[in-house]
């Protein structure tokens, strides 16, 4: 049976109270599926950086990993350097799956639920 991973990929700050949402996250995804191997990982600024974050999860036995970018949207990093750092992981670890989600910023119920922190009072 193939064990995936998941990897929240975000943006990175200098300022280290920024990734605390991003690892809340994976703490809920940890909290709903005991058995996932999920990992955090930064574009910049901060560590892990993605191919840390892949190595350990291939390192700990997965044979998939997929790639959550925890954007609001498919700007430039989503779009072209995302699908770089992939295909760079893809070499690197050919035994491998690494699948790329789209922005959660637009998926629908992430959509939903923005629209409604926007109208609580």
């Amino acid at each position: 049976m193939a064990s995936q991973g998941i990897v929240l990929f975000a943006h990175g700050s200098r300022d280290e109270r920024w990734r605390a949402p991003v690892e809340a996250v994976a703490r809920r995804v940890a909290e709903l599926d005991p058995s996932a191997r999920v990992a955090c990982a930064y574009l910049e600024l901060i560590e892990p950086d993605l191919r840390t974050a892949a190595a350990r999860l291939v390192e700990a036995g997965v044979d998939a990993v997929r790639v959550i970018p925890l954007f609001l949207g498919m700007g430039k990093h989503v779009r072209e350097d995302l699908p770089r750092l992939l295909e760079d992981l893809r070499a690197l670890h050919p035994a491998v799956s690494f699948s790329l989600k789209s922005a959660v910023g637009e998926e629908p119920d992430v959509i939903e639920l923005l629209a409604r922190k926007a109208l609580d009072s």
